[in-house]
């Protein structure tokens, strides 16, 4: 079994959560990608975030939400992506860039266009009540 390791901005307003299309997908991913080297989980998300939506995370914002797994999307069955979430705030307008073709406000009703792994946290956020 191979475990792909990411972390992930889940920023909620309005019952609507900030995603992204990236060039080339066919699904939604929540802002943040993968760990490079040794880099903390805060490490991770304040560089991914930078490069895909050009904002700055305020770290003393950033609380750990929780771990999701699931198959990963576009991978041979066996692949597996460990999503570690944080909720946090940020400076600036997140705007597309890097590899990023779209910035978008889901909720459930768009359950479908997102990987397996974002339907297990859009689900989760949504018994919470934060979610639509």
């Amino acid at each position: 079994m191979k475990l792909i390791d990411k972390v992930a901005l889940l920023y909620v307003r309005d019952g609507k959560i900030l995603s992204t299309l990236s060039k080339g997908k066919d699904k939604y991913y929540l802002p943040g990608g993968k760990r490079e080297n040794d880099e903390s989980d805060l490490e991770t998300l304040v560089r991914e975030v930078k490069e895909e939506l050009s904002v700055e995370i305020v770290e003393s914002t950033a609380r750990f939400y929780g771990t999701f797994q699931a198959q990963a999307h576009g991978k041979e069955d066996g692949v597996l992506v460990k999503m570690t979430c944080y909720m946090a705030e940020f400076e600036g307008q997140p705007k597309a860039d890097s590899e990023i073709a779209r910035v978008v406000w889901l909720t459930c009703r768009d359950m479908e266009s997102v990987s397996p792994v974002d339907k297990l946290i859009f689900a989760d956020l949504h018994e919470r009540g934060l979610l639509d």
